[in-house]
């Protein structure tokens, strides 16, 4: 009697969340993400930016663990090659909840300080998580006043009533004349 093949062995993927920041210039991206695929890392979650004259991102590798340990291992050397700051732990996976419903909060208003403390501390007090978001200045057409736009998106409990929230949140942002919509993530 022949016995059956063994299935090969379940391989698990472990996290690690990155940060790297330093001067902007070609080529980091395609660097890091070559040492990443050295490893036998993939990436999961990115985001990148450049923020003023500096290089920004925010990667979520996964792996085995010796794929993992490899690239935190190397990480001190890629510091010194690309003449990068880094910050990492290791992850989890994120934990998904369906009770909850995704909402797109767009901002426009004329800048000054302290819009983004604002805005996320009316979702904190209600105890809204706040999922992604960016935002940035400009100058306006023609008149050339400082303006400043947000985008994030919040996770709102489904017990929530959205009308109530959503009212709230306008009474707020007239309040503070702040130009807001608030509606649901497609």
């Amino acid at each position: 009697m022949k016995t059956p093949p063994k299935s090969p062995p379940e391989i698990t993927h472990n996290s690690i969340a990155i940060t790297l920041m330093g001067a902007n210039r070609v080529g980091l991206i395609e660097n890091f993400t070559k040492a990443v695929r050295d490893c036998g890392c993939s990436v999961a979650d990115s985001r990148m930016a450049v923020l003023g004259d500096r290089f920004t991102l925010m990667v979520l590798l996964t792996g085995t663990w010796d794929a993992i340990a490899k690239i935190e291992s190397m990480l001190p050397r890629l510091e010194n090659q690309l003449q990068l700051k880094t910050l990492s732990q290791r992850a989890e996976p994120r934990k998904r909840h369906t009770n909850m419903m995704p909402y797109a909060i767009e901002v426009v208003a004329v800048d000054r300080p302290g819009i983004v403390h604002e805005i996320t501390q009316f979702f904190t007090q209600r105890e809204i998580g706040v999922e992604d978001m960016y935002s940035g200045a400009y100058a306006a057409a023609h008149t050339g006043t400082p303006m400043f736009s947000l985008h994030m998106t919040i996770s709102v409990p489904t017990d929530l009533s959205i009308a109530g929230l959503r009212g709230e949140f306008m009474d707020f942002c007239d309040h503070l004349n702040l130009d807001a919509i608030m509606e649901p993530v497609k």
